[in-house]
């Protein structure tokens, strides 16, 4: 992200009023981070924000600030349009089918698909938060605790407390700065990366008696009936795939699971070495070398068949 980029982005602020930031379907910590974040940096500057996710705001996440203002659907004209930590339109959902192509699109994915007018999309960056963060720097936005621990909350999730590969220093340093305005780095831990729900503990429970493990492969599935079993809430895995990639055994983890829609969402991890990523990108998903997803159209059976095969493939090839 250069000057110009920097420069863009300010001159797409000045001319706006009125504000919409959405994120992708099932969001992570740093989904909701971003939106949080930048939403309370746009408010903070006196903009009229309405914050947007399909699927609403985890329960995971019902501990941070103005969680409780963000809607399911859009409604009305907006003067900008934000997309953040989203790396293909699709994965919105149907929030802007009204709106057509995002204004702007905040990112870190090397898979991102460059869909909207302006795309600030920088790889090397731990999380979308860490753009936000050095945008708000760049531009003297204000910062506050409770922006802080919405971007904390976005940099503790995606570098899984800091343990992925691409944890760098700077983005340590950031979390110290985050610190120094007043988030609570150990109490956002516990919240985001520690506590599990009841119904999320019995639905690990039951994709645990299913695992499979085979040359290094280790996956499970999780269907509608475990999500009823369990009175699970959600549409994701409440992070069953990173309980999986600690698994010291294996080198890449996959959870497969089925949706109402009739598709199957997938989730891969890989340890340092392996680029999961491209095994993504051909079935339409994307994400980073160690962490990517897709969403796939088909029964829970032939999409695991289809995307096992497929791994399997890539495992072959980084040997």
């Amino acid at each position: 992200m250069n000057n110009v980029d920097i420069q863009a982005f300010e001159n797409l602020l000045e001319r706006a009023d009125r504000i919409l930031i959405i994120s992708h379907v099932r969001p992570d910590g740093d989904a909701v981070g971003s939106l949080l974040g930048l939403g309370l940096i746009l408010e903070e500057m006196g903009k009229e924000v309405n914050l947007v996710l399909e699927d609403g705001v985890p329960k995971v996440f019902h501990h941070l600030p103005a969680y409780d203002r963000v809607y399911r659907e859009a409604a009305g004209v907006y003067d900008l349009v934000i997309v953040v930590d989203c790396s293909d339109i699709d994965r919105i959902g149907d929030v802007l089918d009204e709106y057509g192509e995002p204004d702007l699109n905040i990112d870190h994915h090397p898979t991102n698909t460059q869909f909207a007018g302006l795309n600030l999309v920088r790889e090397d960056a731990v999380a979308t938060v860490e753009i936000i963060y050095d945008l708000a720097v760049a531009l003297s936005l204000p910062l506050n605790q409770e922006i802080a621990e919405a971007l904390l909350t976005g940099l503790l999730t995606d570098s899984l407390g800091f343990r992925t590969s691409n944890t760098s220093p700077k983005a340590l340093r950031i979390a110290a700065d985050l610190q120094e305005l007043g988030a609570d780095l150990p109490h956002l831990y516990r919240k985001a990366m520690i506590e599990k729900s009841l119904e999320a503990v019995k639905y690990w429970g039951l994709g645990l008696s299913k695992i499979k493990l085979e040359d290094r492969l280790v996956w499970t599935s999780l269907s509608l009936e475990d999500r009823k079993n369990a009175h699970y809430p959600g549409r994701d895995d409440a992070d069953l795939i990173n309980l999986l990639a600690s698994i010291k055994e294996t080198d890449i983890s996959l959870v497969f699971v089925e949706q109402k829609n009739g598709t199957v969402k997938v989730s891969w991890r890989a340890r340092p070495g392996f680029d999961v990523s491209k095994t993504a990108l051909e079935f339409g998903g994307g994400g980073h070398k160690p962490a990517a997803g897709a969403e796939i159209k088909g029964n829970l059976e032939r999409v695991q068949e289809e995307v096992l095969k497929a791994t399997r493939h890539a495992l072959d090839g980084s040997k």
